[in-house]
C-alpha cells in the first residue's frame, strides 16, 4: 500500500510506492561513462587545458599549473556565473531580474582518472574536503557572494559531463530556494520547541536505528524519513554546526571515513550508481542562529522525473528508507 510521508524540515511530501519497484526495469543498470586520459582536460600533463589554478595541493618544488598535484582547483571554463561585475537587481515590468555575478570553480579531486569516492583512500578524501573548506572560506570573503554551493555529479545520468572525478563549487549572489526552505522550516521548529530539528532528527535516528546506515564518533549517515530518491542518504555532524566551513581538523578525518564507506555501501547495493552529492550549509557570513545544521545529501539518480513529478511537485520513491538503510548496512 503506498503511503505519503512529510519531510519534517521543509514540509515537502513524498510518495513511497513500493509497488513501482516491481515495474520492468525499475532501476536499469546505468552504462558507466568513460573518456580516455589522453583527451581528459583534468588529467596530469593537461594543466594547460584548464584556466590557471586558484588552489592546489602539490609536491614540494613543483610549479603551479604543472604536474605534481594531488588536488587542484580551477575556475570552470564554462561558468554558470561570471566573477566580473557588480550584483544588481532589475525590473522588467512585473518581472524581476538580477545580474549573473558570482563564481564557478572545479575541484579536480585526484590525478587518478578512474578513481571515485568509493575507491579513494580516506586520506585523499580528507584532502578534497579541505579544498572544499578552503574555497568556501575564500569565496565567502567576496561581499557579492551570499551562498557557496558545493555539489558533485557522479555519472552521466546524474549530470556529469567529464568522467574524471571532480566537484563543482558555485558562489551565488542569492541564497537558493531549497536552502531558504530548510532554514525557514528549521526556524519554525526551533521557535516552537527551542531545539534544532536536525539535532532532534539525529537523536531519533540513532535511537530507532531503522534508517541508520553508519555512525562514528563525529558523524552519522542515515536514510531520511521522507526521501525523494531511492537510497537517498544524509550525512550530518553529530554535534551542532551551522556552517560546513567551521569543520575542525580532527572532524575532517571522521567525515572522510564515513563518506568513503557510505559511497562504498551505496555502490555495493546498486551497481554503477549515478548520484548527486550536495552540501547544504548556512549562507555566507550570516549567523542564522542555533536552529540550522549543515549536512550532506547523497541522492542516487536511479529513476527519471516525469509528468506527475514536474506537475505536482511530489516525488515518488519506490524504496522505503527503512529498506534502503537495511540493504546498505548489510554491505558492511
Amino acid at each position: 500500500m503506498p503511503e505519503l510521508r512529510k519531510d519534517p524540515v521543509t514540509g515537502r511530501w513524498v510518495i513511497i510506492a513500493t509497488e513501482r519497484a516491481n515495474r520492468p526495469q525499475a532501476f536499469p543498470a546505468p552504462v558507466p561513462m568513460r573518456d580516455e586520459p589522453k583527451t581528459c582536460p583534468f588529467c596530469p600533463g593537461h594543466e594547460d587545458q584548464t584556466p590557471p589554478e586558484v588552489l592546489a595541493y602539490r609536491k614540494e618544488g613543483t610549479l603551479p599549473d604543472q604536474k605534481g598535484w594531488w588536488v587542484r582547483v580551477v575556475p570552470n571554463r564554462y561558468p554558470a556565473l561570471s566573477p566580473v561585475g557588480e550584483p544588481a537587481r532589475l525590473g522588467d515590468g512585473m518581472y524581476d531580474l538580477a545580474s549573473g555575478v558570482g563564481a564557478h570553480e572545479v575541484v579536480i579531486e585526484t590525478p587518478d582518472h578512474d578513481a571515485n569516492l568509493g575507491t579513494m583512500e580516506p586520506k585523499q578524501i580528507e584532502e578534497i574536503l579541505w579544498a572544499y573548506r578552503a574555497r568556501c572560506i575564500e569565496l565567502s570573503k567576496d561581499s557579492r557572494i551570499r551562498y557557496v554551493m558545493i555539489f558533485r555529479n557522479e555519472g552521466q545520468r546524474a549530470g556529469a559531463s567529464v568522467y574524471h572525478p571532480h566537484t563543482q563549487i558555485i558562489g551565488l549572489p542569492i541564497v537558493p530556494m531549497n536552502v531558504k526552505e530548510e532554514i525557514s522550516g528549521a526556524q519554525r521548529y526551533y521557535s516552537f520547541k527551542e531545539r534544532c530539528i536536525f539535532c532532534d532528527m539525529i537523536r531519533q535516528e540513532m535511537r530507532d536505528e531503522k534508517r541508520l546506515v553508519e555512525i562514528n564518533d563525529h558523524f552519522v549517515a542515515f536514510a531520511p524519513f521522507a526521501p525523494r530518491f531511492a537510497y537517498e542518504t544524509w550525512i550530518l555532524p553529530r554535534f551542532h554546526r551551522a556552517h560546513f566551513e567551521w569543520i575542525e581538523q580532527h572532524e575532517v578525518s571522521w567525515l572522510a571515513k564515513l563518506l568513503s564507506s557510505t559511497i562504498r555501501r551505496l555502490q555495493a547495493t546498486v551497481e554503477n550508481t549515478p548520484y548527486n552529492l550536495v552540501i547544504h550549509s548556512s549562507p555566507s557570513n550570516v549567523d542564522v542562529g542555533p536552529h540550522y545544521h549543515w549536512h550532506m545529501e547523497i541522492m542516487p539518480a536511479l529513476s527519471t522525473m516525469a509528468g506527475f513529478e514536474w506537475g505536482s511537485g511530489f516525488f515518488i520513491n519506490a524504496i522505503p528508507p527503512e529498506t534502503a538503510a537495511e540493504e546498505m548496512r548489510e554491505q558492511g
